[in-house]
């Protein structure tokens, strides 16, 4: 194309036998000549007589001079794209080396799988583990659903290649399978870390509870031991059981039991404060009747005693913070009972339980109110206050002989359950200190 544009030009300043001649504003002169093509430029040839031009060559000049000037623009735009030419040129090359049977839209689908398996690539996604081992699960699960799915969607595209006649990269498609092998296999690696972690965790945990019961229980052991030493009583009857806290671990236990009994009576002293309600100062419970017999003041309702489940409410009122003395007596004999508080009977009633023995083979609890036999006590129900001389016998007591107990006059120990040291265990914190009741009712008074 160059070489036919420049033969044009000098043929047609040649052929035309001219010289083109230009006069600037000032007069000056300018003289072009033509010269063949194969003439040399540096040997000067004669001038020739200028002549007049017409319009038809001033019209051929100006359109061979906007050739030349194109040709060079498009030599130019040739020049700069040599390189491009060159790099489409070389991944054309890769391409067809990569799949030479590969039709058109195995070439694009190809394109995307090599996109997808090179973001694949590029990003580990086995990478920065949140801390917490259920997120790092969920995380490397939908990592691997992820992964799964979109081997799923290349295999679906490879049947429609095969069915549409275009060929799947097979080398593709292994390089695949082996790199979701591999994210499989680091996906084992971190669940079997995590669950080493939890183990050890769990290992840790179980240490520190372990040292911490062992601490608790020296403790214990040394409040025992504690409560044991102090057993110094002028007499064995001369002390008294506190219950500091209303909880469900602080109680006493009567070490003896009762037997089948048709009547009773039951007397104490009681000092508390608390309110609503002083709680449960006693309970007995027997296999399949936790409430046997239970004395129980809870939140705003009066004292209350059950025999058999069955419920008597006591016009009795002990939560002032004096120490009172109370007994109650019952019979099965149309179920009769009285309540005695500081010596004087305040009410009495009949059918509560009536003709239901006693049973026996229980256990007698200080302070709590059973709900199995021995156990399952309830904080709300305990008793909070101090407790001495209690009492049980398997006959109504006269009025008289409670007069007398409660005036300090006589001591009369009962003949079923006495309160003595040795018959009485303290457990959770519950202690037992030195008391003479009838002096510590006379500086209460």
């Amino acid at each position: 194309m160059l070489a036919f544009l420049a033969g044009l030009l000098c043929f047609v300043a040649l052929g035309g036998g001219y010289v083109a001649r230009g006069q600037d504003a000032k007069g000056t002169r300018f003289v072009c000549t033509s010269i063949p093509i194969d003439a040399d430029p540096n040997c000067p040839l004669p001038p020739i007589p200028m002549q007049s031009t017409s319009p038809q060559e001033d019209e051929l000049r100006n359109t061979v001079m906007q050739l030349r000037e194109t040709i060079l623009q498009q030599k130019e735009t040739i020049v700069n794209q040599r390189d491009t030419i060159k790099d489409l040129t070389g991944k054309l090359t890769q391409c067809e080396s990569a799949s030479e049977s590969t039709m058109l839209d195995g070439k694009q689908n190809q394109g995307s799988w090599r996109k997808d398996f090179s973001k694949t690539s590029g990003k580990d996604t086995m990478g920065d583990l949140p801390r917490d081992p259920s997120e790092t699960i969920d995380n490397l699960g939908r990592t691997m659903q992820s992964l799964k799915d979109r081997l799923e969607n290349l295999e679906q595209q490879q049947m429609r290649a095969n069915m549409s006649g275009a060929a799947f990269p097979n080398e593709l498609h292994d390089l695949l399978q082996r790199r979701l092998g591999d994210l499989e296999n680091q996906l084992l690696n971190k669940v079997s870390e995590l669950e080493d972690e939890k183990s050890m965790l769990y290992n840790e945990t179980a240490a520190h509870r372990h040292r911490t019961d062992t601490a608790l229980n020296t403790l214990l052991e040394r409040i025992h031991e504690l409560e044991k030493g102090n057993s110094g009583f002028k007499s064995p009857e001369d002390f008294k059981v506190s219950l500091p806290l209303r909880t469900n671990y602080l109680y006493g236990r009567i070490k003896k039991s009762l037997p089948e009994m048709y009547a009773f009576t039951v007397c104490m002293w009681l000092k508390s404060s608390t309110s609503p309600g002083i709680g449960a100062p006693f309970s007995y419970g027997v296999p399949g009747q936790a409430n046997e017999i239970v004395l129980i003041e809870w939140g705003d309702n009066p004292i209350e005693l059950l025999i058999n489940d069955k419920v008597a409410q006591l016009p009795l009122s002990v939560s002032d913070g004096r120490w009172h003395h109370i007994c109650i007596t019952w019979t099965t004999r149309d179920g009769l009972w009285e309540a005695y508080q500081d010596g004087e009977k305040l009410g009495s009633g009949e059918n509560l339980a009536p003709w239901h023995p006693i049973k026996p083979g229980g256990v007698i609890i200080l302070g709590q109110e059973q709900d199995t036999v021995g156990g399952r006590f309830d904080a709300t129900q305990a008793f909070v206050g101090e407790m001495t001389q209690f009492n049980i016998w398997d006959r109504v007591l006269k009025a008289q002989d409670i007069m007398s107990m409660a005036n300090c006059s006589s001591n009369m120990p009962g003949n079923v359950i006495p309160w003595v040291d040795n018959n009485v265990d303290v457990f959770g914190g519950a202690t037992k200190w030195a008391l003479e009741m009838c002096e510590e009712r006379l500086y209460d008074s």
